[in-house]
């Protein structure tokens, strides 16, 4: 048995820059199944899986959970809102807490739950639409994609619409949590953040409690299974993770369809001819370009797989990127092509991601109502991109459309 650190692995920084924009896919292919241990690579934080069987595997294993905690402490986030917040993520919790959690909330994220938010989906993407429609052109961002989640997640909670921007700027920062550059130099930031949201959501219980509504706070007070109820901390921290973890994510994938759309405008064109591709050009956009390309996962004990020894403690880096592709055809963007729909851009297992419905939800509502709308859809400028290393966005995106037709 070979214990992981005696490999002699490819090594990728994740923070020095090398993963950037479209080159990392490229990067990462060059990567992948070169050798014996091709399905691993080394980087100054963490090891990385590149395949998909070894990427479920990690993400499965009991004897596996996410370092939320541990990347902390690296980062000497030891006290405060934001490490109060880490410790209380729902992503942190292990065991029978964990299933406790999902079980009283499971409800309110079922299918048919994102389902009725639809029409106030097409209600706010119409009204953005309607903003730039003549102009024939916009940065999707700013206009679009950046306003139109957090726009969701105000109704979905019962918040006041006029606090949509906020919402967007606090998840924006509080999911820097999971982005190690942002720990290594925006902590006080984030710090802020986390305090102004907590105060935030109390505010927002408190209304809840006297005055109860049609929304996912009064769902989340009210929920109980055998006589156990959330508490009061427990309803806060919930709240506070589907305003973490509900705008900024969507916001990105959102972005990222439009921009592969852009780059791609045979299949947009499809989309415009054949509305019923929508389900499946959604599941391509997950696929080819997940927002979450790495999902961090520690060692709780020793691990011995495929003759190598990974010792308690070692943290491993998921590449939901590589596994999503590792299939014929893969590197391809083409929502028509046969695909196996085993994604990884959601996760697997127990922390599968309790919003990938109401993701689900929003992505199909956009592209349904923008596609007839946005013909011709193209660039109209070079897109800004993020880094790779939590949150993959977009910073900006120039576009515009009718230009082709038109033509």
């Amino acid at each position: 048995m070979t214990v992981v650190s005696e490999l002699d692995l490819a090594q990728i920084d994740l923070t020095a820059g090398e993963l950037a924009g479209d080159g990392y896919h490229q990067r990462l292919a060059g990567i992948a199944h070169d050798g014996e241990f091709g399905w691993l690579a080394a980087s100054p934080l963490a090891l990385i899986v590149l395949d998909r069987e070894s990427a479920e595997f990690f993400l499965r294993s009991r004897a596996t959970a996410f370092p939320g905690r541990e990347i902390a402490d690296l980062f000497g986030v030891s006290t405060g809102r934001l490490r109060e917040q880490i410790d209380a993520n729902i992503l942190n919790q292990r065991g029978a807490q964990h299933r406790r959690l999902r079980s009283l909330v499971g409800g309110a994220f079922t299918p048919r739950a994102a389902d009725r938010w639809r029409p106030a989906m097409r209600a706010f993407i119409g009204r953005l639409w309607s903003a730039v429609e003549a102009d024939g052109e916009c940065d999707f961002v700013a206009s679009i994609a950046r306003p139109y989640p957090a726009l969701t997640i105000a109704a979905v909670l019962g918040a006041p619409e006029a606090d949509a921007p906020r919402l967007q700027q606090w998840s924006s920062l509080i999911q820097r949590q999971f982005d190690i550059q942002a720990l290594g130099s925006q902590v006080p930031e984030l710090e802020r953040a986390a305090t102004e949201v907590y105060d935030y959501v109390e505010a927002l219980l408190r209304r809840r409690q006297s005055e109860p509504g049609d929304d996912l706070l009064t769902a989340l007070l009210t929920a109980a299974e055998a006589g156990d109820r959330l508490s009061h901390a427990e309803c806060v921290n919930l709240v506070l993770n589907v305003i973490a973890g509900g705008v900024d994510t969507t916001q990105a994938q959102l972005s990222h369809a439009f921009r592969l759309f852009a780059a791609h405008p045979d299949q947009w064109a499809a989309l415009w001819q054949r509305p019923e591709l929508v389900a499946a050009a959604v599941d391509e956009v997950l696929r080819a370009e997940p927002i979450t390309p790495f999902t961090a996962r520690i060692c709780l004990e020793d691990i011995e797989y495929r003759g190598v020894l990974f010792p308690a403690g070692t943290i491993v880096a998921v590449c939901a990127e590589r596994g999503n592709r590792e299939q014929p055809g893969g590197e391809a963007f083409d929502i028509t092509a046969p695909r196996d729909g085993r994604l990884l851009t959601f996760g697997a297992g127990a922390h599968f991601c309790l919003g990938a419905n109401l993701a689900r939800a929003e992505l199909e509502e956009a592209i349904t109502f923008l596609a007839p709308r946005m013909a011709g859809l193209e660039s109209a400028g070079p897109a800004v991109l993020g880094g790779i290393e939590g949150i993959y966005g977009v910073e900006s995106l120039p576009l515009r459309w009718g230009v082709r037709s038109a033509r």
